[in-house]
Protein backbone atom coordinates (compact mmCIF):
# COMPACT_ATOMS: atom_id res chain seq x y z
CA UNK A 1 0.00 0.00 0.00
CA UNK A 2 1.98 2.92 -1.15
CA UNK A 3 2.14 6.31 0.70
CA UNK A 4 -0.83 8.32 -0.98
CA UNK A 5 -1.04 11.92 -2.66
CA UNK A 6 -2.31 14.49 -0.24
CA UNK A 7 -5.93 14.67 -2.23
CA UNK A 8 -6.29 10.81 -1.24
CA UNK A 9 -5.27 10.83 2.31
CA UNK A 10 -8.72 10.17 3.64
CA UNK A 11 -9.09 7.09 1.66
CA UNK A 12 -5.58 5.73 2.62
CA UNK A 13 -6.73 6.44 6.18
CA UNK A 14 -10.01 4.72 5.93
CA UNK A 15 -8.10 1.80 4.07
CA UNK A 16 -6.00 1.63 6.70
CA UNK A 17 -8.75 1.75 9.33
CA UNK A 18 -10.52 -1.10 7.51
CA UNK A 19 -7.56 -3.47 7.58
CA UNK A 20 -6.72 -2.61 11.62
CA UNK A 21 -10.54 -3.95 11.81
CA UNK A 22 -10.32 -6.73 9.91
CA UNK A 23 -6.52 -7.55 11.55
CA UNK A 24 -8.13 -7.33 15.20
CA UNK A 25 -10.86 -9.09 14.40
CA UNK A 26 -8.86 -12.05 13.36
CA UNK A 27 -6.72 -11.64 16.62
CA UNK A 28 -9.78 -11.91 18.38
CA UNK A 29 -11.02 -14.93 16.54
CA UNK A 30 -7.78 -16.35 17.27
CA UNK A 31 -7.84 -15.65 20.99
CA UNK A 32 -11.13 -17.14 21.48
CA UNK A 33 -10.49 -19.98 19.38
CA UNK A 34 -7.00 -20.74 21.49
CA UNK A 35 -8.93 -20.18 24.67
CA UNK A 36 -11.26 -23.43 23.31
CA UNK A 37 -8.24 -25.65 23.09
CA UNK A 38 -8.09 -28.53 24.78
CA UNK A 39 -5.73 -31.53 24.44
CA UNK A 40 -5.36 -34.40 26.11
CA UNK A 41 -3.35 -37.60 26.15
CA UNK A 42 -3.28 -40.92 27.64
CA UNK A 43 -0.61 -43.37 28.76
CA UNK A 44 -0.34 -46.37 26.26
CA UNK A 45 -2.39 -48.37 28.64
CA UNK A 46 -5.26 -45.80 29.43
CA UNK A 47 -4.16 -45.54 33.21
CA UNK A 48 -3.24 -42.43 33.21
CA UNK A 49 -4.98 -39.39 31.24
CA UNK A 50 -4.33 -35.54 31.33
CA UNK A 51 -5.87 -32.24 29.70
CA UNK A 52 -4.45 -28.77 29.24
CA UNK A 53 -5.90 -25.88 27.38
CA UNK A 54 -4.36 -23.21 24.48
CA UNK A 55 -1.99 -21.79 27.07
CA UNK A 56 -0.46 -25.02 28.01
CA UNK A 57 -2.03 -24.79 31.32
CA UNK A 58 -2.90 -28.56 33.18
CA UNK A 59 -6.78 -28.26 33.47
CA UNK A 60 -7.33 -31.95 34.26
CA UNK A 61 -5.68 -35.51 35.40
CA UNK A 62 -7.16 -38.86 35.91
CA UNK A 63 -5.37 -41.85 37.51
CA UNK A 64 -7.20 -44.97 37.26
CA UNK A 65 -6.63 -46.80 41.16
CA UNK A 66 -4.75 -49.67 39.04
CA UNK A 67 -2.24 -47.47 38.13
CA UNK A 68 -0.89 -47.24 41.61
CA UNK A 69 0.43 -50.96 40.96
CA UNK A 70 2.62 -49.69 38.99
CA UNK A 71 4.86 -48.54 41.83
CA UNK A 72 6.35 -45.12 42.47
CA UNK A 73 8.93 -44.87 39.60
CA UNK A 74 6.59 -46.08 36.72
CA UNK A 75 3.95 -44.35 38.20
CA UNK A 76 5.67 -40.56 37.85
CA UNK A 77 7.20 -41.43 34.75
CA UNK A 78 4.01 -42.16 33.47
CA UNK A 79 2.36 -38.70 34.66
CA UNK A 80 5.07 -37.11 33.69
CA UNK A 81 5.10 -38.29 30.06
CA UNK A 82 1.01 -37.78 29.52
CA UNK A 83 1.33 -34.07 31.30
CA UNK A 84 3.96 -33.29 28.99
CA UNK A 85 2.37 -34.67 25.68
CA UNK A 86 -0.85 -32.83 26.50
CA UNK A 87 0.36 -29.62 27.46
CA UNK A 88 2.91 -29.71 24.28
CA UNK A 89 -0.35 -30.95 21.86
CA UNK A 90 -1.92 -27.72 23.46
CA UNK A 91 0.81 -25.17 22.72
CA UNK A 92 1.03 -26.50 19.01
CA UNK A 93 -2.57 -26.47 18.55
CA UNK A 94 -2.41 -22.34 19.79
CA UNK A 95 0.96 -21.98 18.25
CA UNK A 96 -1.02 -23.19 14.63
CA UNK A 97 -4.09 -21.02 15.50
CA UNK A 98 -2.04 -18.05 15.81
CA UNK A 99 -0.10 -18.61 12.64
CA UNK A 100 -3.12 -18.99 10.90
CA UNK A 101 -4.36 -15.41 12.06
CA UNK A 102 -1.06 -13.85 11.38
CA UNK A 103 -1.14 -15.51 7.91
CA UNK A 104 -4.71 -14.03 7.11
CA UNK A 105 -4.55 -10.92 8.36
CA UNK A 106 -3.90 -7.95 5.60
CA UNK A 107 -0.86 -6.12 4.99
CA UNK A 108 -0.42 -3.40 7.10
CA UNK A 109 1.17 -0.08 5.39
CA UNK A 110 4.32 1.03 6.78
CA UNK A 111 3.62 3.87 9.78
CA UNK A 112 3.62 7.37 8.89
CA UNK A 113 6.51 8.84 10.30
CA UNK A 114 6.76 12.40 11.79
CA UNK A 115 8.04 13.57 7.72
CA UNK A 116 5.27 12.61 6.10
CA UNK A 117 2.74 14.56 8.57
CA UNK A 118 5.65 17.31 8.41
CA UNK A 119 5.40 17.43 4.67
CA UNK A 120 1.04 17.37 4.21
CA UNK A 121 1.75 20.74 6.68
CA UNK A 122 4.15 22.50 4.35
CA UNK A 123 1.96 21.11 1.83
CA UNK A 124 -1.26 22.76 3.05
CA UNK A 125 0.60 26.01 4.70
CA UNK A 126 2.41 26.56 0.66
CA UNK A 127 -1.51 25.72 -0.56
CA UNK A 128 -2.90 28.44 1.44
CA UNK A 129 -0.63 31.03 0.06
Amino acid sequence: MPIPAPEDDLEYLEQVLAKTRQTVRGLRAAQAAIMDVTARAASKDGLVEASANGSGEVIGLRIDPRALRLGEAELGRQVTAVLQEAQQDAVRQAQEIASRAMADAPEMPPPLDESFVRSRVEQVARDLL
